[in-house]
């Protein structure tokens, strides 16, 4: 009878809590800690954890590990990639210092729920740090001026220029070679957008603190980020972002000679379950293995539509030396010397486990273009010692694109700059592929300009989570992006960290691919376990969408959209 009187009263006390919790003050933040972590090639970056007063304890509520992205090419010589990680440690080293000062002191007692406000202050954080950078450089150069203009004092008079080179006028060309047409100067590269030093600071502390908001929230972070983007209205149903997964790492510096192709990713068709799809891609991978480390076995040159089967070696061209080692992408690392032997052999190993190409999956390729580029020449290098001009590049593309028609998604085709064979690729393969910018796209806060997306003419954007790129940016980038008929990929950067935050923001804002690397290395495992979590809690909740692939025909504005899911045939269930 006791019992049951201390069960009645512990009853009674705990409804009466729960009930006056209703009315307790809101959790807010009363501290931010700043950490300096390793990411998961073991170069330096940014941990941020967040605290909150939550019924008047400290309660340590989340933590964010900040992926950074490298902008250093694979042929940087080492004393730049020496000052490349200088550079990242020093950032980073301020980035912590930000965090545990300023910061800390400045987003408490701030609601973790209020992400506009959080990262209001933290847009006018940082511009006072830019700023203030340029208030220093401003001073240097004026201190540079007045040095020069007392050695020039002492200076000898001046010599006699040199006559100056005809405008217009070129490299002699070399001996026995031809000038038939002057080609057209191409548009010189873009300075890089300079990143300044900490910025990781504020791209850290805006996720940490909508991790924070979603926890304070008891929903997933996925859910958050939606409630965020569509102004607090719950969508009825979420769409998944079909995973791009980098099966090949072509290393540009590799023996071989094949320079036009950095990645090879599979896409699982839409009518797979995210789970069946991956489980394709493992198979196709474990085959590829097997083909790349038995070169007796793998196909030489051959016609596109040879029997289906396993190939034989019947060709006299070398095969590719498999490199037998995991690139830091999560894939096979391997080089090739042509794109044909390369997607042959991609043929080949779809065939060998009973899957085609262009039906029970399809290939998404990363030129990477920007990389090709000599400057001396003005032309592409695509394979070693033969070049393209912008316009033969577009040619080129548009044969390949009709010999495999099962590449749908053509990554960083040409640079940037050239903004005009942008558009002529889009208006000759939109209908039939994604033309996708990802280089274009790595400074976000650049990306922006009067409701606009300031980049060439393209299908869709790579957008990656890095620096001072806060959430509210890519809840505004994501929003223009789909009014403007673009499809928004969220990429993972180079150096990329165990946290798997970049899922649920590519299902929150609605992304239509996810580029996550490959089936390899933990931290990119990782978030594609987290993919397939969150596939599984929707369908549970009855929540999920189909996705579906569509292209846009640029030359066609005014006409409907080609579904891809209604003109190639559905595959078979495993």
């Amino acid at each position: 009878m006791f019992l049951f009187y201390v069960a009645i009263r512990v009853s009674s006390f705990s409804h009466l809590a729960n009930y006056l919790s209703k009315y307790s003050k809101a959790p807010v933040i009363c501290k931010l800690v700043g950490r300096k972590v390793l990411d998961g090639v073991g170069q330096s970056t940014l941990e941020v954890e967040i605290y909150c007063t939550v019924k008047n304890y400290e309660k340590r509520i989340c933590s964010t590990v900040m992926s950074c992205h490298s902008q250093i090419p694979e042929n940087a010589l080492p004393e730049k990639i020496e000052a490349d990680e200088k550079e990242r440690n020093d950032s980073v080293n301020t980035a912590v210092e930000w965090v545990n000062e300023s910061l800390n002191t400045m987003l408490r007692d701030l609601e973790p729920t209020d992400q506009c406000q959080v990262d209001k202050m933290l847009g006018e954080y940082f511009t006072n740090k830019v700023e203030e950078k340029k208030k220093i450089q401003r001073q240097e150069e004026e201190e540079e001026e007045e040095e020069e203009k007392a050695e020039a004092t002492l200076a000898l008079p001046p010599r006699t220029p040199s006559p100056a080179t005809p405008p217009g006028k070129k490299k002699s060309a070399k001996p026995g070679k031809k000038s038939s047409v002057a080609e057209r100067p191409i548009p010189p590269a873009e300075p890089a957008e300079p990143v300044l030093c900490g910025s990781l600071a504020i791209g850290g502390t805006s996720l940490a603190i909508a991790k924070a908001g979603a926890t304070i929230s008891h929903i997933p972070l996925y859910s958050h980020i939606a409630l965020l983007k569509h102004e607090q209205e719950s969508p009825e149903e979420m769409t998944l972002p079909l995973p791009m997964v980098t099966l090949l790492n072509c290393e540009k510096m590799s023996p071989s000679k094949l320079k036009l192709v950095k990645e090879v990713m599979l896409i699982p068709p839409v009518q797979l379950s995210l789970k069946q799809g991956i489980e394709r891609v493992l198979d196709i991978q474990k085959e590829m293995t097997r083909l790349l480390e038995s070169p007796g076995k793998m196909p030489g040159p051959q016609p596109a539509d040879g029997k289906k089967g396993r190939a034989q070696n019947s060709g006299k061209k070398s095969l590719p030396q498999f490199l037998k080692r995991i690139s830091h992408l999560g894939c096979l690392t391997t080089g090739y010397d042509d794109v044909e032997q390369l997607l042959l052999v991609m043929q080949t190993a779809c065939r060998n486990i009973g899957l085609e190409l262009g039906t029970d999956v399809y290939l998404a390729i990363n030129c990477a273009a920007h990389e090709l580029m000599d400057y001396d020449k003005g032309k592409y290098e695509i394979l070693t010692g033969t070049f393209k001009s912008p316009d033969e590049m577009v040619a080129m593309y548009g044969e390949l694109i009709d010999k495999f028609p099962f590449i749908i998604a053509l990554i960083d085709p040409l640079r940037k700059e050239d903004r005009e064979q942008w558009s002529n690729i889009c208006c000759a393969l939109g209908s039939k592929c994604y033309l996708i910018a990802e280089d274009a796209a790595t400074c976000i806060s650049k990306l922006k300009t009067d409701q606009t997306i300031n980049t060439p003419v393209c299908s869709g954007v790579v957008l990656k989570y890095v620096n001072e790129t806060k959430v509210s940016d890519l809840i505004e980038l994501t929003g223009i992006l789909d009014g403007q008929r673009h499809i928004t990929i969220l990429g993972s950067p180079d150096g990329e960290s165990s946290d798997d935050s970049l899922v649920d923001l590519a299902v929150g804002l609605g992304a239509r691919f996810i580029k996550l690397g490959g089936l390899s290395r933990g931290e990119r495992v990782t978030k594609y376990n987290r993919l397939l979590a969150i596939e599984e809690e929707l369908a549970k909740n009855r929540n999920l969408r189909e996705t579906k692939l569509e292209f846009v025909a640029f030359a066609e504005e005014s006409q409907p959209e080609n579904q891809l899911s209604d003109e190639l045939p559905p595959p078979e269930q495993d």
